[in-house]
């Protein structure tokens, strides 16, 4: 199947279920991996409670929306604004606001790769039993993220950076239903599978019981916490990939047969799912060696975690297992975010698929070897700042600008019944308020996602 534009053929996905594969690889990242299962220590089973909360509203809103302005524009983010702002006869204005999130995806790709290099050095340290993890006192938590700083995240894992960028521009020069689709049906699917397998081996630790009692036991006085409510805002946030980028880009490759109502709640499931996996891996390994609350980031996942797996049985080949399916996670990720920018080449400068994608792939190469010291402040500014900005702009575009009659008729293509009435005003008022809501709370919190 192909869509069209009026620059003329597009790629596009080759079934549903490659599409809904792609939006949950793009969902599903470090996030999921690092920061959930900390705040999950941190606050118990109310965090769940407020998590699932929003996971269920920016699901059946944001999510939605953005996929279906994709797909109505039939391009990414810079001719989706574009086409929005000319029905008020701003077309260059469109063209200035969507540069906003292409801009941001790229920036954030570039950062995330720096990510993703980690993983693979861990990974291969895993497999050849290297001392990549020495340094660490497993029992210091405090530590951890100090000697992170000194052995991953400085300057000079060039040649694991190189192979993470290669890895991912030759998945995407294949195409988006040959290259992108293809390894998503691949990867995902392997994520979970691996992520099942450690779930039940760290199950039968001593010890872990704890962590699941903890998990699953709500404290009423802890729901009263704002910051519980504001960190799950966070989370749900940005765990489900709204920046105004990469699920409209994805979302522009969609058959118009295609209901994606129905696409966006299994994103939305798969990715909640995908966290919780990460929770029912981390948490209850930290209960068995005595920790029942914790902190969250890249020192956890690359300095703590390794330690911890290193002290059970077969830890090696649990840390190896551990950091394949952080690979897939991280992967799946960055292509998502790496295709806005490569599309608008294609769409705006007509560029064919392997040039765009050689252009990204000369811009992103450069930067990310000249970040890798500082991609903890390059995130957080494109993470407090863009992604939301982003959202808030396609929000406001698709709700606002288009308006209710383009957005239900956008959203009820490809159903069997059109889309209730209920939906446009949980997009245009309660969607586009949490955007607000996550930039200022981010940038009160210094981050909350």
């Amino acid at each position: 199947m192909s869509n069209t534009h009026a620059g003329g053929s597009r790629d596009a996905w080759r079934s549903k279920w490659g599409f809904i594969l792609a939006c949950i690889g793009s969902a599903v990242g470090m996030g999921n991996i690092w920061l959930f299962p900390s705040r999950v220590a941190t606050y118990g089973g109310a965090f769940l409670v407020a998590y699932l909360f929003f996971d269920i509203l920016i699901g059946f809103s944001g999510v939605i929306g953005e996929m279906c302005f994709g797909r109505a524009a039939r391009t990414g983010p810079v001719g989706a604004f574009e086409q929005a702002c000319a029905t008020r006869g701003h077309k260059r204005l469109g063209t200035g606001l969507g540069l906003l999130p292409m801009l941001g995806a790229l920036s954030m790709a570039i950062g995330y790769s720096v990510v993703v290099s980690w993983i693979f050095k861990y990974l291969f340290g895993a497999l050849t039993g290297s001392t990549v993890f020495s340094g660490a006192d497993a029992t210091v938590l405090a530590d951890y993220e100090q000697v992170f700083s000194q052995t991953a995240s400085a300057f000079g894992n060039n040649l694991w950076l190189l192979v993470a960028l290669l890895v991912t521009f030759v998945i995407m020069a294949l195409g988006i239903g040959g290259g992108i689709e293809q390894a998503n049906k691949i990867m995902i699917p392997l994520f979970y599978v691996l992520f099942i397998g450690l779930a039940i081996y760290v199950g039968c630790q001593e010890g872990a019981a704890n962590g699941y009692r903890w998990m699953f036991t709500v404290d009423p006085t802890v729901l009263k916490n704002p910051e519980v409510w504001v960190y799950a805002l966070g989370q749900s946030f940005f765990s489900l990939s709204l920046a105004g980028n990469g699920t409209i880009i994805y979302g522009s490759y969609l058959s118009d047969k295609q209901d994606i109502v129905s696409s966006a709640w299994k994103v939305a499931l798969f990715d909640t799912l995908a966290a919780m996996l990460a929770a029912l891996v981390i948490v209850p390994a930290m209960a068995a060696a005595g920790q029942t609350a914790f902190s969250g980031g890249p020192g956890l996942m690359f300095i703590y975690l390794p330690n911890l797996f290193s002290a059970m049985p077969g830890g090696r080949a649990v840390m190896f297992v551990f950091f394949v399916a952080a690979l897939l996670a991280g992967l799946t990720s960055l292509v998502n975010l790496f295709e806005a920018p490569v599309a608008t080449l294609q769409d705006h400068l007509h560029f064919g698929r392997a040039g765009a994608v050689g252009v990204i792939a000369v811009i992103g190469t450069l930067v990310a070897l000249c970040i890798q010291g500082i991609v903890s402040d390059w995130m957080d500014f494109v993470s407090i700042y863009v992604c939301p900005l982003g959202a808030g702009l396609a929000g406001i575009l698709f709700a606002w600008v288009w308006g209710r009659e383009k957005v239900e008729s956008a959203v009820s293509l490809g159903r069997r019944r059109p889309v209730g009435r209920w939906y446009y005003p949980l997009y245009k008022y309660v969607f586009c308020g949490l955007t607000i809501a996550v930039l200022l709370l981010g940038i009160a919190y210094g981050g909350i996602g």
